[in-house]
């Protein structure tokens, strides 16, 4: 069975952007139910749909599957609950493992969080400078919770964010 095991952080400062790779993502759920959520994304030019389980600990069940484009446009637009999750995602190493920065805009405007996917949910990971509080934990950083609960001008970790990213 696929399984995501992540971390997520808040981003405290704009160290990271140097040598990141962008891809514009928006996303809507078409179920957000306690038990699992069901997600359609469109990242640059595909498509996915993705149904995750419940959460336990760092882990829990992930299936995704690439769907057509247009199917996806179409589903986002007449079928999701609103807003709409917008942000700029970017990919960046640090000491061996792949991290993402999602620059969230629209009803999420000013939230950045920083993710790090991880291979066992004991496994040591070096955390890199600018990142802050751990939010894994706090359930109102799930972007499903984004859905309901936007958390658009947050106030960010030591003021170096803003909406100048």
């Amino acid at each position: 069975m696929p399984v995501e095991i992540e971390r997520k952080f808040l981003v405290k400062s704009n160290r990271w952007r140097a040598g990141a790779r962008a891809c514009a993502i928006r996303q809507g759920y078409l179920s957000l139910g306690d038990g699992a959520t069901v997600r359609i994304r469109i990242a640059g030019a595909e498509a996915f749909i993705t149904v995750k389980g419940k959460t336990q600990g760092l882990s829990r069940a992930e299936f995704e599957y690439p769907i057509p484009l247009q199917d996806a446009e179409v589903m986002l637009e007449t079928l999701c609950s609103r807003p709409l999750i917008e942000k700029t995602r970017y990919f960046l190493e640090h000491a061996g493992k792949l991290w993402t920065v999602d620059v969230f805009e629209g009803e999420n405007d000013g939230l950045v969080m920083a993710e790090v996917e991880l291979a066992r949910a004991d496994e040591r990971v070096a955390l890199p400078d600018w990142v802050g509080e751990e939010v894994t934990d706090d359930p109102r950083y799930r972007n499903s919770s984004l859905v309901s609960a936007p958390l658009g001008g947050l106030a960010l970790v030591e003021g170096e964010l803003g909406n100048g990213l």
